[in-house]
């Protein structure tokens, strides 16, 4: 199990190549499940401490999206799938 913090911008102290796995904790929120939409960005579905969902979109070690306060991991999952993230 890896940490990782973020800036809100980009993963802290961590090198390119780095792929966040399920299990891993992203800014205190535990990584449920983790999605590649094509090479370049990368969805992490994340637990917050209310027991919401939110999702961060990743390009290498970038944030380039995020969406927070879903229900389930379900939401969230459509809600990528949908484009909607």
């Amino acid at each position: 199990m890896a940490v990782y913090q973020s800036d809100g911008k980009k993963l802290l102290h961590v090198e390119y190549d780095t792929v966040i796995e399920v299990g891993d904790e992203v800014d205190g929120m535990r990584v449920l499940s983790t999605d590649a939409r094509n090479a370049e960005e990368c969805a992490v579905f994340l637990l917050e401490p209310n027991g919401m969902v939110t999702c961060y979109v990743f390009d290498e070690i970038y944030i380039v999206g995020k969406s927070d306060s879903f229900d389930t991991l379900l939401d969230a999952v459509n809600a990528w799938n949908g484009g909607e993230i």
